[in-house]
């Protein structure tokens, strides 16, 4: 009997899409053989899950939901192949399901949220609508009851962004405007310090390569590549960036008139980050055209 890992079920679960006790189930029956596995599997109930696991999910839609005390708030993203489907009653169902839940359980991560009990209803759902359907990601923003503050949200674009932002002191007209400020700008810190190391290396390298084709003596080179970067840390801190209300006035500043300060933000917007294939539509029909012509089969 072959030995099944944790790797090999984790593998053959991003493979199909099958939840994680059943795609061990089928690695043990297959002796640890992966393509008898997904054989298996699809000859089972998740026929059309598995069919549909490898194709991209980036449409969607993000959700949040706030405590009544203002204290907690959790953000969701659940994904679709197309936006046809985002727009679907039983997708808008089951990603209210997955934001209810991740909202009760509030230290579950994504697999977690899936064992217990949201994977046989993405299963259901991938049977009803034939395309894939992830969750793909879910955050909190939350005070404990001896630091409390204020928890709020904001939804752009048709539940394309989502914003969680905790803000100790001010109110949550402030706190609610600065979470508009995020969706719009994008920082990708609350502060400057907070901009990680590994990330303004990039960006000096970046700057260096580029100030040195200038051809300038190497004092003047240095002062290029520093002013750069002081210049790339406030466009990517929310604290140093002009308020998108008042470009007058900088995030700082509003903060301060309230004597408020950022605590954390968290910011999703559907898509983000996944690489999706772009499809020529009069190329795809071409191929297919040609296709069943070379089949002996009379073109449309």
């Amino acid at each position: 009997m072959a030995t099944v890992t944790a790797g090999m079920v984790k593998e053959l679960r991003q493979r199909t899409g099958v939840g994680m006790m059943d795609c061990k189930k089928a690695l043990i029956t297959a002796n640890g053989a992966m393509e008898q596995a997904i054989d298996d599997l699809r000859k089972a109930s998740g026929l059309k899950a598995a069919k549909k696991a490898s194709r991209v999910a980036a449409e969607g839609i993000v959700l949040t939901k706030i405590a009544e005390d203002g204290n907690f708030g959790v953000v969701v993203e659940v994904n679709s192949e197309t936006d046809f489907a985002a727009l679907d009653e039983n997708f808008l169902k089951f990603a209210q399901q997955a934001l209810e839940l991740a909202y009760s359980n509030k230290e579950a991560d994504v697999e977690g949220l899936l064992n217990a009990g949201l994977e046989d209803s993405r299963q259901a759902l991938v049977q009803k609508i034939g395309e894939n359907i992830n969750l793909r990601r879910v955050d909190r923003v939350q005070f404990d009851d001896a630091n409390r503050g204020i928890v709020e949200s904001y939804v752009h674009n048709n539940n394309r962004i989502a914003v969680l932002i905790a803000l100790q002191g001010g109110d949550e007209s402030l706190a609610r405007d600065i979470a508009m400020h995020i969706a719009a700008v994008n920082p990708m810190v609350v502060r400057a310090e907070e901009v990680p190391k590994d990330v303004l290396a990039k960006e000096s390298e970046i700057y260096s390569a580029q100030a040195r084709a200038s051809g300038k003596p190497e004092e003047i080179i240095e002062k290029m590549i520093s002013g750069r970067l002081r210049k790339f840390i406030a466009e990517v801190s929310l604290r140093d960036q002009p308020f998108v209300k008042d470009p007058d006035i900088k995030v700082s500043d509003l903060l301060a008139e309230a004597g408020a300060d950022v605590v954390k933000f968290v910011r999703f917007e559907v898509g983000e980050g996944i690489e999706k294939e772009e499809v020529d539509f009069a190329q795809e029909v071409a191929a297919q055209v040609k296709g069943s012509a070379s089949n002996g089969a009379e073109a449309p």
